[in-house]
Parts: structure tokens; sequence; C-alpha cells
């Protein structure tokens, strides 16, 4: 699908990604961005409509998708990353916090925004991922899994909304600068870079946008003998 005239909806848009994903829709010609995040009060771009939305409350994302009747692309954008495995004390507690918005916060938002997207001829749908949905990523193993429930949540919905029209993508990519990933002394891509490169993939018709050569790397190996994932 086209950003040219387009009504995008963007979950965590007042920072990072979000904030990158609002600025190029914008400049490639959508008609309207509504940018979306748990302070509205945090969303300081021009031209955007801010809304409050907290993919992890269902009267929330129920109250976006009554209001934003007219959205041609939805962008699953929020998501958290704590430090923390699998066998700490509060590692349960943890894990759940991650499926819940990396996971069911994608899945709420889709479920809602389907019969929008329908009513408008299909449109689009990105899913934020990450090389982290191949690999167990120590110490973040929580995202980690979350990650790779969003892959799976990604394949299932471009399988089930294909009969309505609806381009599902799916986004990988390593490490972006942003305040996510303070703290971790590795090579970093923008978030500019890497939501042109999805944006153009998008445009193109693909399906999965892989963003750097590390993503391209692992998604070969895993059906390697071994697999990167056993590595």
């Amino acid at each position: 699908m086209k950003l040219q005239d387009a009504t995008v909806l963007i979950t965590g848009a007042n920072r990072g990604i979000g904030l990158a994903f609002a600025r190029a829709a914008l400049a490639r010609g959508a008609r309207k961005v509504y940018a979306a995040a748990r302070k509205p009060s945090s969303i300081t771009l021009p031209g955007v409509e801010a809304i409050q939305l907290d993919v992890t409350k269902p009267e929330e994302v129920a109250a976006a998708a009554q209001r934003c009747g007219d959205v041609t692309l939805l962008i699953n954008n929020a998501g958290i990353a704590a430090i923390g495995d699998f066998l700490a004390p509060d590692a349960v507690e943890l894990n759940r916090a991650h499926l819940e918005t990396n996971f069911f916060g994608p899945m709420r938002m889709a479920q809602a925004f389907a019969p929008v997207l329908a009513r408008q001829g299909g449109g689009g749908i990105i899913n934020v991922l990450s090389v982290a949905s191949w690999l167990s990523v120590s110490p973040i193993g929580a995202y980690s899994a979350s990650k790779s429930a969003a892959w799976s949540l990604t394949n299932g919905l471009r399988r089930e909304l294909r009969a309505q029209n609806t381009q599902v993508l799916g986004m990988h990519m390593g490490y972006v600068d942003t305040d996510m990933t303070n703290g971790f002394d590795v090579e970093k891509a923008t978030p500019d870079d890497v939501v042109r490169h999805t944006l153009d993939a998008l445009e193109a018709g693909a399906e999965e946008a892989l963003l750097d050569e590390l993503t391209r790397q692992v998604k070969q190996g895993l059906s390697a003998a071994p697999g990167v994932y056993l590595l």
C-alpha cells in the first residue's frame, strides 16, 4: 500500500521508532496521522492528531477504534523491553508484563481495527518486531519471548486478513538508537533509517522487512545445522 493520502495510526508515537514513523508518514503525504501514547501531552510533533491509548487497556483500544474509524494503516509500535530472563524470582511477572504489551497489545489492536481496515478496502498493518523474535537474547529473555510470540501473531494475522486484502508486514531489526537501548554499547541503526526502509518495503507490497545485515544473517541461520538459535 501507499502512504500518499493514507490515514495512519501509530502506537507509542511519542518517541523513538514511533515518532520516526509519524514524521515519515507526514513526509510521504499521509492525509492524517493519529499519534497514540499513554500520555497524549507527550506528543509534540506538528501536524499529527494526538490520542490517548494504552494498548494494555481494552477500553482504550475500543475507544481508539471508535474515534479513528478512517484508519487505513495501523502501526503496532508500542512496546516494552526490561532486563530479565526466566529463572529470576520475578520472572513470571516480568514475562506477563512483556506479553501484555508486546503480544496482547498488538492482538487487541488488530482485533479492533480489522473491521476498520476492511471498510477502507483492506489497508495495512505493520508490526514492529525484532531480530530477538528468533533468538533468546540474555539478559532480555522476557523481551525475546514476547517478540517471538508477536512474530507468530503477525504470521497468523497475515493469513486471517488476506481475504479482506489487508497487507500485514513484520518489521525485524537489531539494535536501534532509542531510549529502549540506552546502556547497550553496540552498533545501532537510527530510527529514521529503519522506518524509511520499512515504509519502502510496505509500498513495494512486501510482507516482511529485514532491516540490517545481522537480522538477515540470523533469519538465514534458522535453517542452519545447528540452528542459530541453539548457539
